[in-house]
């Protein structure tokens, strides 16, 4: 299975990057619930930073996304569960599979590449903050240049002497 394509199964819950199970079942080749079944059996090896149990409101929200079949329609009856980079490291122990374990790779080389991206991205906005603020800072001093080039070029004012009498005050 392409990196590409594990990559776009990566979703970010909770300010952290997570994996469904349902995905990983369908790319470990086993039922999701077999799948949970195995994690519920080693739940010692899961703790709150590998996996977490999305809310309803989350779950929905990746329904609509992902167009995940709706509960009493032949889908999930429970809420699914959610897998860190840590998580999904485990899960290929727990499975104990030959293709868990080739899956498990390709996965974390996944995980690697966003956050490879992820970084090269915050450097980027850190040199466009950088960029801006020499901007703006250089806009502000050439924009005082070219006032005073301006009130330069109009000279002193001028007072015209009026010509004839003038009555005494």
């Amino acid at each position: 299975m392409p990196v590409g394509l594990i990559e776009r199964r990566i979703y970010l819950v909770r300010g952290q990057k997570v994996m469904l199970d349902s995905d990983l079942a369908e790319i470990y080749g086993v039922p999701t619930f077999r799948l949970n079944e195995a994690v519920k059996r080693n739940h010692k090896r899961f703790p709150a930073d590998f996996m977490l149990q999305l809310s309803r409101e989350e779950a929905g929200f990746l329904t609509s996304q992902i167009a995940m079949s709706k509960a009493g329609r032949g889908g999930r009856r429970t809420l699914p569960y959610a897998f860190t980079e840590h998580g999904v490291a485990m899960l290929a122990s727990v499975l104990n599979s030959d293709r868990a374990a080739q899956m498990n790779i390709v996965i974390i080389r996944a995980f690697v590449k966003l956050r490879e991206v992820v970084a090269s991205h915050k450097e980027l906005a850190r040199k466009v903050g950088r960029l801006d603020a020499t901007q703006k800072r250089q806009g502000s001093i050439i924009l005082g240049v070219v006032e005073e080039i301006k009130r330069l070029q109009q000279g002193p004012p001028v007072t015209k002497r009026r010509i004839g009498f003038l009555p005494d005050r």
